[in-house]
């Protein structure tokens, strides 16, 4: 069988050595076992995704569904379909694409899950930037799910205080690694800004969070809602979700007062989800500061200068 994995999938596989040739060289034998075992017809891959590699298929009924392998490559990717799988089952298809099956065991590097078919994402529907923040606010509010100490006990999800720490890791780890390519006050803000984050975790008021709804993970339905893939799941603030739309879309932030427009999201997302918008600040920029290091980490050409947008973006919100 001869797989052509889009570009960025394959750049982030590339960008990981050994284990990510592993996965590209596995991966052809992989749909072949999940298209036997599954009934499948496999078609078109989908392209846009870095860390699973995601196909259209018909299943022996006719049914138009999506088989995601995934691909584990770093430490936060370990329990990454576990959580992704706790998440859609959680849900129960509210607000995100419904899980019809998956295997986490058959090929432990490669775990797989078989989705239903949804529509277009925002970007592919040419939806104009004020819209997909409205659109990706108003998903959440579907989404989000209150959770108690039972449930929270149940769910293999990591808190917000987890994520939090990790991010602040994370971004001090890859500024090193390649070469401080921002200044070390974009640095200090976003750590401090983890460590704010991290005391302000409270389980009496955190839901089951998406961890990266933007306008490319959000897909249009046969009904006309709109409904997320890829959910990556955690335990957190509302605030910590709203904070993934915050740090995309960084080119209209450089025309002009760039803190100004940064806040002006940050209000309007906090508004349309009843949320604090001092926190949506905050966690907007941890992500945009952790993203834009991890594209100039897995990347090349366009998407790896993306990298550096981000990093002006948050350079300006000092």
């Amino acid at each position: 069988m001869i797989v052509e994995v889009p570009e960025l999938a394959r750049q982030r596989a590339l960008s990981n050595g050994s284990a990510g040739e592993a996965w590209l060289d596995a991966l052809p034998d992989v749909l072949d076992d999940l298209a036997d075992r599954w009934g499948l017809t496999l078609g078109r891959a989908f392209v846009g995704g870095t860390a699973s590699y995601v196909v259209a298929a018909m299943d022996a009924d006719g049914r138009r569904c999506v088989l995601k392998v995934g691909m584990l490559l770093d430490m936060y990717d370990d329990d990454a379909a576990q959580r992704s799988i706790a998440v859609h089952r959680w849900t129960g298809g509210r607000g995100c694409v419904r899980l019809l099956d998956a295997d986490l065991d058959t090929h432990p590097d490669a775990p797989a899950m078989l989705l239903e078919r949804l529509g277009s994402n925002l970007h592919d529907l040419d939806t104009p930037i004020p819209d997909v923040l409205d659109i990706v606010a108003d998903t959440l509010l579907e989404f989000w799910r209150p959770t108690d100490a039972e449930a929270q006990a149940q769910l293999p999800l990591p808190t917000g205080a987890f994520g939090a720490v990790w991010l602040a890791d994370f971004i001090t780890t890859n500024w090193e690694q390649l070469g401080r390519p921002c200044d070390r006050q974009v640095i200090d803000r976003a750590v401090e800004y983890c460590d704010q984050r991290a005391a302000a975790f409270d389980p009496a008021t955190a839901v089951v969070v998406h961890g990266d709804a933007h306008g490319w993970n959000t897909l249009r339905a046969d009904d006309g809602t709109y409904r997320f893939v890829d959910p990556e799941g955690l335990v957190s603030a509302r605030e910590h979700d709203l904070g993934i739309p915050m740090r995309e879309y960084n080119e209209p932030l450089l025309d002009g007062d760039t803190a100004a427009l940064v806040r002006q999201r940050a209000e309007r997302l906090a508004n349309r989800c009843d949320a604090d918008a001092d926190a949506v600040w905050e966690w907007g920029f941890v992500e945009r500061v952790s993203t834009g290091l991890a594209n100039l980490r897995d990347f090349t050409g366009t998407d790896g200068d993306n990298g550096h947008l981000f990093l002006e973006v948050a350079r300006r919100c000092l």
